[in-house]
């Protein structure tokens, strides 16, 4: 596929790398995010489809489930398809409100994706403790509010990084070595003092993310301590395997999160371009394997799921 060499004519715009000193193989690079983007897209998509035409599936698990779709769906579109231009057609050029954009609604959707997993423990604590108030605590209008809450919440921790980095100087050396406009990537082209920018983003991360693995933690130490209060033994792997799905995505989403976050600080040591890889990694890998976990996992979805491809 044909190379254009793009340089943008805007002197102020950003120019994004790709993946530096990998130039020469960013297209058998793009093989693999794009298939794993395609892949994570007809997963979830899939998912919100088949929940959305049946009427039985319109219950809080599922429509948690759904929230975990979208969000899927907004963190590899936020990246990929611009990951992609520079890839196939050398299109390394970004304007600094595109590339504030793209920050913005990176780390919002990042903020509402762990606040859907705390809801989605949340959810398997009062199933599994507390089952007969299950239908009365958890309604479908309830969890559209916890949602709702998610997203307010994205929204106000998230929109000071972009305000706060508008306001920065920037200097002549505008090229950011990265697929994406990252918080931090972003702030070390400013000429300023990034201070503030560097705490807010560190200390924003850590609230939201530490606090929201608190809540699992939590959720998860009650669920297991109900589980062990049971008399039957044999119930106790029954109880706990309803949590194994849920468990296996915070796995993919949390670590992959934390590594992104913490090597973008202080992965010195890291080799750019496997550093690159590896955080673009928490874009593809759990959107796509997600939809997969909850189709073989939930019984429910996957009759479902054989219902419409059946019918296909």
């Amino acid at each position: 596929m044909a190379s254009f060499n793009f340089s943008p004519s805007d002197p102020s715009a950003f120019i994004l790398m790709g993946i530096p000193g990998l130039e020469d193989v960013h297209m058998w690079i793009s093989i693999p995010f794009s298939t794993f983007y395609i892949i994570g897209l007809l997963g979830n998509f899939m998912v919100l489809f088949i929940v959305g035409k049946e009427q039985t599936l319109h219950k809080p698990m599922y429509l948690l489930l759904c929230m975990l779709a979208l969000t899927d769906i907004g963190i590899s579109t936020s990246v990929v398809p611009k990951a992609l231009c520079i890839f196939w057609f050398n299109l390394k050029g970004i304007t600094v409100g595109g590339c504030l954009t793209q920050m913005f609604f990176l780390h919002a959707v990042s903020a509402m994706h762990s606040a859907v997993l705390v809801a989605m423990a949340f959810d398997r604590y009062i199933a599994i403790c507390n089952p007969l108030r299950y239908a009365t605590i958890l309604t479908n209008a309830r969890i559209a509010k916890l949602g709702l809450v998610g997203v307010v919440r994205a929204v106000f921790i998230i929109l000071p990084m972009p305000l706060l980095l508008s306001r920065q100087p920037f200097c002549a050396n505008r090229i950011i070595p990265h697929t994406y406009c990252e918080h931090m990537a972003v702030a070390k082209m400013s000429c300023g003092d990034i201070t503030v920018n560097r705490t807010y983003g560190l200390v924003m991360s850590f609230v939201v993310i530490g606090l929201d693995l608190m809540l699992v933690a939590l959720s998860y130490g009650l669920i297991i301590r109900a589980v062990l209060r049971i008399s039957s033994k044999k119930a106790h792997p029954k109880a706990l395997n309803t949590c194994t799905t849920h468990m296996c995505v915070m796995l993919t989403s949390c670590i992959l999160f934390l590594f992104s976050i913490l090597t973008h600080r202080f992965g010195q040591g890291i080799a750019p371009h496997l550093h690159i890889i590896l955080v673009d990694l928490f874009f593809l890998i759990p959107p796509m394997l997600n939809p997969i976990i909850y189709g073989v996992k939930t019984k429910e979805l996957r009759e479902k799921l054989g219902k419409y491809t059946c019918k296909r």
